[in-house]
């Protein structure tokens, strides 16, 4: 096809044999992560999908992955650089900073709901158009701000109904103790730097905490008799991170330290996690966050800490088909309506319209076919009732009503119609799960 679309890309659309590209299942996905959201008091952020280029190379870091190799990057009229944003973080920090929310007390706990775009090898659940929910909490240096984070990100999952989940935790310390620890890393890889991958060897110069990253099998030998990060931690740092764990444990969390673990972005510092599945293969990581003190004044703004995290949706889609999740049924119409004839489709519309108004679903065959046609269609929809009205049924002021479930029809006047319909429109109705 001329116009396919680019690779990497999907569309999200109501019919599809891939089941995590059903736009139903997005919705119920991103309803999910709003009641969290709300019920934990975050507040929404809808930040632009591209920003000048310098916020994520000053934020992100320039030896990242991200900014390296991944970021799309173009330049605007004014032939300057701008990039579709490669995470949620940095223009989130930059809304905060330019709105001056640190002046608003209600504006210290956002989330966003959005796509981002890397430019990566696709694979399952990797997408170089992926979409995130996110959470950033600003302005609170505590324990139990990494705590909350990470327990609202755990009952995201919860909620959806995953399980099989594992919290991988560690601490990257303050500045100082990174700092101190990538000297000690530095001057043990460097005698063994021909023993290093090409990208490890790059990381060696501009960020050697990035090598504690590195998949790669001879990078993860060289590594086994490397400092531990932990050993370099000041006492501070350690008490910190010591209550964030037994407070993770309390709540019934369960955490796994990896004392590897520092996350792709430079501008993480104290507590780092991710949540990984055993659902998926070697690309387990379904949500990951960390603290970041500091980020806000780098970028202009007043030294407030900060504590944030963010999933990825196609992820989160893959792991509940490869455990069985049930979803929702899409909302189905109450009555779908069928007239035969002009003026018993304008009686139809009118009536249809009436519902709607009052805030009922309904639907209607516009197409002027056969009756059977506007059947097949409303049991294509799962609508409860089919309401089929002709010329006959409109000199009576009577409307066939037919039962979808059991094919029983009535024959009923039209204000007995709207009576059922309205009644029926507040009264629950059972949908089972797909």
């Amino acid at each position: 096809m001329e116009y396919s679309i680019p690779k990497g890309l999907f569309d999200i659309v109501p019919e599809s044999e891939e089941t995590w590209r059903l736009s139903d299942r997005w919705q119920h996905i991103e309803g999910v992560a709003r009641a969290l959201a709300r019920d934990y008091g975050f507040l929404e952020l809808r930040t632009p999908i591209f920003e000048r280029s310098e916020l994520f190379i000053r934020s992100v870091g320039e030896s990242s992955d991200i900014v390296s190799k991944e970021m799309y990057t173009f330049l605007d009229k004014g032939e300057r650089s701008m990039t579709l944003r490669p995470e949620g973080t940095a223009p989130a920090m930059r809304a905060f900073i330019e709105e001056g929310m640190h002046q608003k007390p209600l504006c210290h706990k956002l989330f966003y709901i959005g796509p981002m775009f890397r430019y990566e090898r696709p694979q399952a659940g990797r997408f170089r158009q992926h979409h995130q929910f996110g959470v950033e909490a600003i302005g609170i240096s505590n324990y139990t701000q990494d705590v909350e984070v990470i327990d609202m990100l755990c009952e995201f999952y919860r909620r959806l109904g995953i399980s099989k989940l594992e919290v991988l935790v560690n601490t990257v310390g303050t500045p100082l103790c990174r700092e101190r620890y990538t000297q000690a890393l530095r001057g043990y890889l460097e005698p063994l730097t021909d023993h290093l991958s090409a990208d490890s060897k790059v990381r060696l110069h501009k960020n050697p905490l990035r090598i504690l990253d590195s998949k790669d099998p001879e990078d993860q030998k060289v590594l086994e008799s490397a400092p531990k990060l932990f050993d370099s931690l000041c006492d501070a740092a350690k008490e910190h991170f010591h209550q964030v764990c037994t407070l993770l444990q309390s709540l019934g969390i369960p955490i796994h330290i990896s004392p590897k673990l520092v996350r792709g972005l430079d501008y993480y510092n104290g507590t780092v996690f991710e949540i990984v599945s055993t659902a998926l293969g070697a690309q387990n990581t379904m949500g990951a966050g960390g603290r970041y003190d500091g980020l806000i004044k780098m970028l202009g703004g007043p030294d407030l800490p900060s504590f944030g995290c963010a999933t990825g949706l196609e992820r989160v889609l893959q792991v509940m088909n490869a455990q069985a999740i049930g979803f929702p049924q899409p909302p189905a119409p109450l009555a779908f309506f069928i007239g035969l004839g002009s003026t018993a489709t304008n009686a139809c519309f009118s009536l249809l319209s009436q519902l709607r108004h009052l805030g009922i679903t309904a639907e209607m065959d516009l197409s002027g076919k056969k009756i059977q046609h506007g059947l097949k269609k409303a049991h294509l929809m799962k609508a409860t009732f089919a309401i089929i009205i002709g010329e006959e049924e409109l000199a009576q002021n009577k409307v066939q009503i037919k039962t979808m479930a059991t094919q029983e029809t009535q024959l009923l006047s039209m204000e007995e119609v709207r009576d059922k319909l309205l009644c029926l429109a507040h009264t629950p109705i059972d949908r089972n799960v797909s």
